[in-house]
């Protein structure tokens, strides 16, 4: 590893970060994926693809831990929701309420779309790094991006409400 690769591999950090936290709801299980993904990456820097994208190669690791990781905690993931207890409670403006309307029904999109939204929208990764990081075809990306858009849109339509306001005498 060179020290080029190593300033590009620091620089990603705070990106595979945020897409990891956007992943798992959880900043503490996401700080452990992205170490985790990393650790992967050092140790197989040898077998990396020199033609493609290491910021594709480090989200496609990324991507495949939480995926397998899913899978071992599937069962027991009931279980921790009940432990979590109660989120925090939104302040009463109405652009919150939308806000988080907004957040919740994204956060309700199967893993691959919430994934794919991510790695497009928010990382600003083209169709075609998207593809690879996870390890799918681009009219795969585009057509799971065509309906995640579509799924997101019709599940903030149906649930942004305006707040309840108590009436005082």
């Amino acid at each position: 590893m060179t020290e080029t690769d190593e300033a590009e591999l620091r620089d990603l950090i705070p990106r595979l970060r945020r897409f990891a936290r956007a992943l798992t709801h959880d900043s503490t299980a996401a700080d452990d994926l992205v170490q985790a993904s990393l650790e992967r990456a050092v140790s197989r820097w040898k077998s990396r693809h020199e033609a493609g994208s290491l910021q594709a190669w480090l989200f496609s690791i990324l991507y495949r831990r939480f995926l397998d990781e899913r899978k071992r905690a599937g069962r027991f993931s009931r279980l921790l929701d009940v432990f979590r207890g109660p989120r925090d409670v939104a302040p009463s403006a109405e652009e919150v309420v939308i806000a988080r309307a907004s957040l919740e029904s994204f956060g309700r999109l199967p893993p691959e779309q919430r994934a794919l939204m991510l790695l497009v929208a928010v990382e600003g990764l083209s169709y075609g790094e998207a593809a690879e990081a996870l390890g799918v075809p681009i009219g795969t990306v585009m057509s799971r991006l065509s309906r995640a858009r579509k799924a997101l849109r019709e599940l903030t339509d149906n649930d942004v409400s305006p707040p309840s306001l108590r009436v005082l005498k």
